[in-house]
């Protein structure tokens, strides 16, 4: 059994309580949230501890695990004063709004010795796991190109705004949304080694972009497209799909399920034949304990406690998303310069701080 406290009652947080409370090994000690009436009410109906300050929470409350599901600029400093008192991590995405900060937090739970993971729950969508699956196995030969796409209806309007709309808050579009499928290409192919032809584009908010579109190039003559849209009405909710093109066929998977054509299908996993094969993300995943908005939320808590109770690495711990603020930033840089048509430009990455065990 491992405690946990969970900060941020937002959306997310709300679902990573209700996870996180019907865990078998999980015992709640604390959460935190600047809202009265929530914390009022959890503290009547559940018993349990609750704080409107995070610094008294962590002095206050012995916790082995904390799940931090604030908006995105408090991220950096939570994280940091968790890992200072040894405490284990799951922080809700993007990890930070400045890839500096990711690279310190990430050397800093190494020597720590604990446990960390960022909430890129794609990551634990049986299709998106499957399309990894293929890659490893070579089914469609050398990937030459990749669609990676994302839309929702999130910004609709030009009045209003939460702290995702605002830049120095949440991130905008880029951040939000686009973060995911990035995220994604990340976990497939490692780093891009360059960019170009960024778009940020803001079609509703005033402070910061509603559309992502750009160009990444992987090693080996491989590129992706990036096309984010959070202002798409015509989408219900969010939708993330990813096509990618390989010399032996092609592969397209979203939520629901995977679709792979294969000229030769030798080299493929068991199940899959020449031609067409779909499969549904209902027959890929793994059953979980507990069900709210999707397998994935549940079975990514589920990978983050198993981990801290066995004190292994994670799948998408600080350092792959370290890697994803790293795009985000070559992004940002890309799309602040004039850029010659059909000549991408590598990037530089931002210059890290500086990081020392004594501060």
């Amino acid at each position: 059994m491992i405690r946990v406290a969970v900060v941020g009652l937002g959306k997310m947080g709300m679902s990573h309580y209700a996870i996180v409370n019907a865990h078998p090994d999980v015992q709640i000690v604390a959460v935190c949230d600047g809202s009265s009436y929530i914390t009022d009410v959890l503290e009547k109906y559940t018993g349990v501890k609750t704080f409107s300050d995070f610094g008294q929470m962590l002095a206050k409350v012995e916790m082995d695990a904390v799940i931090i599901a604030t908006p995105s600029k408090a991220h950096a400093s939570m994280v940091k004063a968790c890992l200072e008192k040894g405490i284990h991590v799951f922080c809700e995405k993007p990890f930070t709004l400045d890839p500096a900060d990711a690279q310190e937090l990430t050397a800093l739970a190494k020597i720590k010795g604990l446990v960390n993971q960022v909430g890129y729950h794609y990551r634990f969508v049986g299709a998106f796991q499957e399309v990894k699956r293929l890659l490893d196995a070579k089914a469609i030969g050398q990937v030459t190109h990749v669609l990676a796409e994302a839309y929702g209806p999130v910004v609709l309007r030009p009045k209003g705004s939460t702290w995702r709309t605002k830049r120095e808050e949440g991130g905008g579009c880029l951040y939000d949304y686009a973060a995911h499928p990035l995220n994604l290409l990340n976990w497939y192919f490692g780093m891009p080694t360059a960019v170009g032809g960024t778009v940020l584009n803001s079609i509703f908010s005033k402070d910061t972009d509603d559309e992502v579109y750009a160009t990444l190039h992987f090693g080996g003559g491989l590129s992706a497209q990036l096309s984010v849209n959070w202002s798409d009405e015509s989408h219900r909710k969010m939708s993330t799909k990813l096509t990618l093109l390989g010399t032996n066929g092609r592969i397209v998977a979203d939520r629901q399920e995977v679709q792979v054509y294969l000229r030769d299908a030798s080299a493929a996993p068991a199940g899959y034949g020449q031609g067409w094969t779909v499969r549904n993300t209902t027959e890929l995943t793994e059953e979980v304990w507990f069900y709210i908005r999707g397998e994935e939320y549940s079975a990514q808590i589920d990978h983050f406690v198993r981990a801290a109770q066995e004190g292994r690495e994670t799948i998408n711990s600080f350092a792959s998303a370290a890697e994803t603020d790293e795009v985000i930033a070559m992004l940002v840089a890309d799309a602040s310069r004039e850029l010659p048509i059909g000549e991408p430009v590598k990037v530089a990455t931002p210059k890290r701080k500086r990081f020392s065990i004594f501060g």
